[in-house]
């Protein structure tokens, strides 16, 4: 049985090295919605943080910024420091590895913008097969190494044409 009243996701949270580049990027780059912004977030004494948050007890999040994104999903964005903190972004191939896909009405015209402002793209765009038929994607890389999907599927998935083909 599924958790009782759940309806739908709120929201997802990352956590970045520098707040301020990320906010440039989600913004500027983007075009993510700037919402409001919460902190510190710290308890000097107690287990407040590992007992809710599972970071290290000394763990600090000086701010917190909120985003919504195409109207709908919010994004939580961290800025942590702590004793135990490690810096390198986790690959999708890592546990806990994750990507943040975003969807575009024109893949090629995206991508040429990302170039253009000097962002990693991964290889060209790719047609999907199976139930994603009908969907081009490309990886890119935030400044920071949050890696990031670009989608497109103007005429729809096959899985949404024929749902019982793919069982």
């Amino acid at each position: 049985m599924p958790i009782p009243g759940l309806t739908r996701v709120d929201h997802f949270g990352i956590t970045v090295p520098d707040l301020d580049q990320a906010c440039e990027f989600l913004e500027d780059v983007l075009g993510f919605e700037y919402l409001y912004r919460l902190g510190p977030l710290r308890d000097d004494e107690g287990h407040w943080m590992s007992e809710n948050l599972n970071v290290h007890d000394r763990a600090v999040s000086p701010r917190i910024n909120f985003f919504r994104v195409g109207g709908q999903a919010i994004l939580e964005v961290f800025e942590y420091e702590a004793p135990d903190q490690r810096l390198d972004p986790p690959r999708n191939s890592d546990v806990g590895g994750h990507h943040l896909a975003l969807y575009v009405d024109d893949l090629d015209a995206a991508v040429a913008d990302l170039r253009q402002r000097g962002l990693r793209v991964l290889g060209d765009p790719k047609n999907s097969r199976g139930p994603h038929e009908g969907q081009r994607w490309v990886y890119f890389l935030s400044p920071w190494g949050l890696q990031c999907e670009l989608v497109s599927y103007p005429d729809g998935k096959a899985y949404f044409r024929t749902p019982e083909a793919f069982g």
